[in-house]
């Protein structure tokens, strides 16, 4: 299918401030459980309710989904902690219908995504914005954060042992090459957050780091070896593309994009571009497909390397009426969010 530049209505739908308003809800009670607990009555039930709300969430549409969360995260005023542990949930939802996970398996590894860190959040808020090393009591907590928060969650009431062992062996090394398909669950489903972990932690900027692009995290989960991190990386890239939505783009032509939409390939996104060749913002940012030989991306940039003057809120509209547009374009349509 040939590209077909589109400008993207100026005005915002309701609809699209009531998607935003959701996912900011859903990111801020979160944080709330995952920073005290145990003032939460009914652990378990309330992160349950957090994950049928983040499922009603992506449910309604995927693409719009991802790119939301991943301007979310990049921009975040509730703290890394649960910033971090939504974006990995929403992925391991996605990549567990890739791997044809049974449902009593991933429901495990949502939960222990969205709690795999309760052990260390304060400790991981200031770590994401401290310019120092971490010191001596702070690498404690975080060497031992995946057994405690294994413990925390079982005197929280949690009794899902899969649940349990994942958030327990989340950061264990593999001491052996096996195929997912044939690991035991609780292993198997490690092997899937820790890769999923790792990538959701390399495209986050930190005040120590910028975060890396999109594509050269998915290539170093690619190159993994020893452990199958491979095998979960392809399953990422099938499931959310090379550049997925909420990554922004350099093409060929000079021009920044963000990728609004998962395309028909992996590597053949829909994007608005939003900086001219010059990095000056656009009055109306271009909806275009990439497809055929124009435009081409040339590579992924990391949030931190666009410097130009974007609207945060205007960038998380761009990916919802992107989302509507292209589905009246191609004769579809995308229902509305329902109520968590």
């Amino acid at each position: 299918m040939a590209p077909h530049p589109t400008a993207i209505p100026a005005a915002a739908e309701d609809s699209g401030e009531d998607l935003l308003s959701l996912w900011a809800d859903l990111e801020s009670g979160l944080s709330v459980v995952l920073t005290r607990p145990f003032r939460v009555q009914d652990f378990p039930q309330k992160i349950l309710q957090y994950d049928r709300w983040m499922q009603a969430l992506v449910l309604q549409d995927v693409d719009t989904a991802l790119y939301l969360l991943l301007q979310l995260a990049t921009t975040s005023s509730v703290g890394y902690s649960a910033s971090h542990a939504l974006v990995c949930a929403a992925l391991c939802h996605v990549v567990a219908d890739e791997l044809k996970l049974a449902r009593a398996e991933r429901d495990a590894l949502v939960h222990a995504a969205m709690t795999m860190n309760i052990a260390m959040t304060d400790v991981q808020d200031r770590l994401s914005a401290q310019k120092e090393k971490p010191s001596a009591q702070q690498r404690m907590v975080i060497e031992h954060h995946a057994a405690d928060g294994s413990t925390m969650l079982s005197r929280l009431g949690v009794t899902d042992d899969i649940w349990l062992e994942v958030v327990r062996q989340h950061h264990a090394a593999s001491g052996h090459a096996t195929a997912l398909a044939a690991m035991a669950p609780a292993e198997r489903l490690a092997h899937v957050l820790r890769t999923i972990d790792r990538y959701a932690a390399m495209i986050s900027p930190r005040t120590t780091r910028t975060g890396r692009s999109a594509l050269d995290s998915v290539r170093a989960i690619l190159d993994g070896r020893g452990d199958f991190r491979g095998e979960v990386g392809y399953a990422l890239v099938r499931s959310v593309g090379l550049c997925p939505p909420g990554t922004f783009v350099e093409l060929d032509s000079g021009e920044t994009a963000v990728v609004v939409r998962r395309g028909e390939t992996a590597n053949q996104p829909v994007i608005a571009v939003v900086l001219d060749a010059h990095r000056k913002p656009l009055r109306r940012p271009r909806l275009q497909r990439v497809a055929g030989d124009t435009p081409r991306i040339r590579a992924a940039l990391a949030h931190t390397q666009v410097s130009a003057p974007l609207n945060y809120r205007m960038l998380l509209q761009i990916g919802v009426q992107a989302a509507r547009h292209i589905a009246a374009l191609d004769g579809a349509k995308v229902r509305p969010a329902p109520p968590p």
